[in-house]
């Protein structure tokens, strides 16, 4: 079928003019409105206003202006039932061949910083996703192009065919336009249920939606999966201001893989627990350096003591504008992935010089800019598992002090330190800390006694001095015996949730190794 009359409609002007003028030049028609139009009308492309076609001007502020009969009819009449071809020419209507629509900016509206609910409503595209998805709807006959990146493609087949497109290129089209409007409708629920757009609103009673529909935008294609027969792709959800990986902005170094980007996710994460200038290393999303330091540079250098071989290999990041401090502390050591919120511009140079296979990354590391709800999802075979993300932080008015002794204020800010490095390794997990640096770390293994013998072997293998450390166990001590390891290492604090059957026991074990003991109430398994 030759296309012989198309509207085009778009707000994202990219591109525009030159399709339009294609397309005059095969003879189409072209139906137009508002901005649109006025553009091509100057660029000297032959319009005809869509008003005049309707004959009723736009109106509320361009709020309608294509829903119409005359439009509408013209878009979803069957070409193929004689008696719709009657309807058209009965009531005048012209039949419509190609609608090219781009959508309000939704999506961008909400993400700017600030955006008022008032405003974020008046982007909420109400003709353009219908007259796409009547378009896509009657694909047999009609054609919708929904970005500027198919117009190329478009034009291009329709010089080469003689004013028409296939039928595949139809179908295909219509596949694109409905997964458009799907996105679309997506964000807009999303942001309907954000505080942004009724912050006064009560949270949903319903957290997790029966059904549920996912919808993201593939941001990145990557090298290939955890390993390299797999294919992958980084997807970030649409709607809002983009937060964690989705903010991030790459600035040297080769492109990612599947591991990398779980593991920036852990140490991001991570990161995103500390207030003052701290480093982090992660290695196989298990923390192997975290400290704290006056500067990032300080704390780099304590991070690097940690774990200095695990640390080969590894993701490493800084929550404030990293320095050539930090850059020094990073000499000769090969990382994956280098991550700050800001760099000044000597380091920055400095790391594209000698650091080639480092992938560099400018991220924000604000823990307040995260939403107070994130879901967070994991695949499983046949199905998915979703649960609200754990932003629990520590609440020292809830520590309960269960030992004869209790712990002095300097164990208590170690143990309020060890306590949230302890979160972000895999279960179960034992670590041991000073008050501003990561001592030893044991995790992922399948009993706690053998997470502690860990941690102490690696402390005590890479030269760090275990006793005066403090002990954080993600979930309860099951048996003394976990316990008992870290306390003969020189532990003399240990903080918990609590709530084995064999509690009494362990704080029977931690009195008779003078330990102060304090439970938490809260676990924090990470599987």
């Amino acid at each position: 079928m030759k296309i012989r009359r198309a509207l085009v409609s778009v707000h994202d002007k990219t591109g525009v003019v030159d399709l339009a003028r294609g397309l005059a030049a095969l003879g189409v028609e072209i139906l137009s409105t508002g901005g649109t139009a006025r553009l091509l009308r100057g660029s000297g492309v032959p319009v005809r206003d869509v008003a005049e076609v309707t004959g009723f001007p736009e109106m509320l502020d361009g709020r309608v202006k294509t829903l119409h009969p005359k439009i509408h009819g013209g878009i979803l009449a069957r070409r193929d039932v004689p008696a719709h071809l009657e309807a058209l020419a009965q009531h005048g209507i012209p039949p419509i061949d190609l609608v090219v629509v781009a959508l309000y900016p939704f999506e961008a509206t909400v993400a700017t910083p600030g955006v008022t609910p008032a405003a974020a409503i008046e982007q909420i595209d109400v003709g353009g996703p219908t007259m796409i998805r009547a378009a896509a709807k009657n694909h047999a006959a009609v054609a919708v192009v929904t970005d500027p990146s198919q117009y190329a493609g478009v034009l291009a087949e329709l010089r080469a065919g003689g004013g028409a497109l296939s039928d595949a290129t139809r179908a295909r089209l219509a596949q694109e336009a409905f997964r458009r409007t799907a996105q679309y409708d997506a964000a807009i629920a999303a942001w309907l249920r954000s505080p942004a757009a009724v912050p006064a609103a009560p949270a949903a009673p319903d957290e997790f939606p029966h059904p549920l529909r996912l919808e993201a935008e593939r941001a990145l294609t990557l090298r290939y999966g955890e390993n390299p027969h797999q294919a992958a792709a980084f997807y970030r959800t649409p709607g809002g201001p983009a937060i964690g990986l989705a903010a991030m902005r790459q600035l040297h170094g080769p492109e990612l893989g599947y591991n990398n980007l779980l593991d920036f996710s852990a140490a991001l994460g991570l990161l995103l627990e500390l207030e003052t200038p701290a480093a982090v290393v992660v290695k196989h999303t298990n923390p192997c350096g975290v400290a704290l330091g006056p500067t990032v540079g300080a704390a780099m250098a304590r991070a690097k003591a940690c774990d200095p071989m695990s640390m080969y290999g590894g993701i490493v990041g800084v929550n404030r504008p990293l320095d050539h401090e930090v850059v020094a502390a990073l000499a000769g050591i090969f990382v994956e992935i280098l991550f700050a919120p800001a760099y000044a511009p000597d380091a920055l140079e400095e790391l594209r010089r000698t650091k080639k296979k480092c992938r560099v990354f400018e991220v924000p590391c604000d823990r307040a800019a995260l939403p107070a709800r994130l879901a967070e999802y994991r695949s499983v075979l046949g199905g998915l598992l979703v649960q609200s993300a754990d932003l629990a932080d520590l609440d020292p008015a809830a520590l309960k002090t269960v030992s004869r002794r209790a712990p002095t204020p300097a164990e208590r800010e170690a143990l309020r330190f060890a306590w949230r490095v302890a979160k972000h390794a895999k279960s179960n997990a034992i670590v041991l800390t000073t008050r501003d640096q990561v001592i030893g770390v044991g995790a992922g293994q399948m009993n706690r006694v053998d997470s502690a013998r860990i941690a102490v072997m690696r402390a005590r293998e890479v030269g760090l001095e275990t006793r005066g450390t403090v002990c954080a166990s993600d979930a309860f001590f099951p048996f003394r015996d976990g316990l008992d390891v870290v306390a003969e290492a020189g532990a003399t604090a240990v903080i918990h949730p609590g709530g084995s059957l064999r509690d009494e026991e362990v704080i029977k074990a931690a009195d008779e190794h003078d330990m102060a003991m304090v439970v938490t109430g809260i676990r924090h398994f990470r599987h």
